[in-house]
């Protein structure tokens, strides 16, 4: 069954008092691109859909809200979270989609939390709706975009490492704290794709749950 009716038009109510227009644009543009890449890489388009229509339900919530939520769902929080507890609203979004709107696919709850800070060894669709959200055509037309958007056409693993390349940088440049679970899934993804095929053990698999 395809994610449209009753409860697509529920989430789009929820969300029009709870962002706004803008940021509303960018969800629908992130449900499309997720629904293309799903489609490219033969996944479940309902699937992707669904994540990337409820990927930002809790953007526009409190600080203080994001880290009550995140402690009594007993989510670990790094440093990080603490001084940006913004970088939480992926994780207390999934939250919201399981207990606003009974999404009980974890798979789907999965690629709502993971959207902003990845996780090492996500799944396709998780890395789908990660690069849905950096990559819509809302984000801009710009040549590391562009480059950013072919690769995601081709080898999703290879995509997912290249962004996080380009969000460290842009950090770095920023002088702006990296969150430890980006340069996780860097480099998880990276090791993927460059020495998947040899023989050692992925030395990244099981470093963060």
């Amino acid at each position: 069954m395809e994610f449209s009716g009753a409860l697509r038009q529920q989430v789009l109510d929820w969300l029009a008092g709870h962002v706004p227009e803008s940021r509303l644009i960018h969800i629908l543009a992130v449900e499309q691109a997720a629904i293309a890449l799903a489609q490219q890489h033969n996944l479940d388009v309902n699937r992707a859909a669904q994540a990337g229509l409820m990927h930002d339900l809790a953007k526009y919530f409190k600080p203080q809200k994001l880290l009550q939520m995140a402690q009594a769902e007993g989510l670990a929080l790094d440093p990080v979270d603490r001084v940006n507890p913004h970088l939480l609203h992926a994780e207390v979004g999934a939250i919201v989609a399981r207990d606003q709107f009974g999404i009980q696919d974890e798979e789907v709850l999965q690629a709502i939390a993971n959207h902003t800070l990845g996780k090492p060894g996500m799944s396709p669709l998780s890395c789908v709706v990660f690069l849905a959200d950096s990559l819509e055509p809302g984000r801009g037309d710009t040549l590391e975009l562009n480059v950013l958007r072919e690769a995601s056409q081709k080898d999703l693993s290879q995509a997912v490492w290249m962004s996080c390349d380009a969000a460290i940088q842009e950090l770095i440049a920023k002088h702006r704290l990296i969150h430890p679970r980006t340069l996780l899934t860097r480099n998880w993804f990276l090791y993927s794709v460059g020495m998947g095929h040899s023989k050692s053990p992925n030395p990244f698999v099981g470093s963060i749950s």
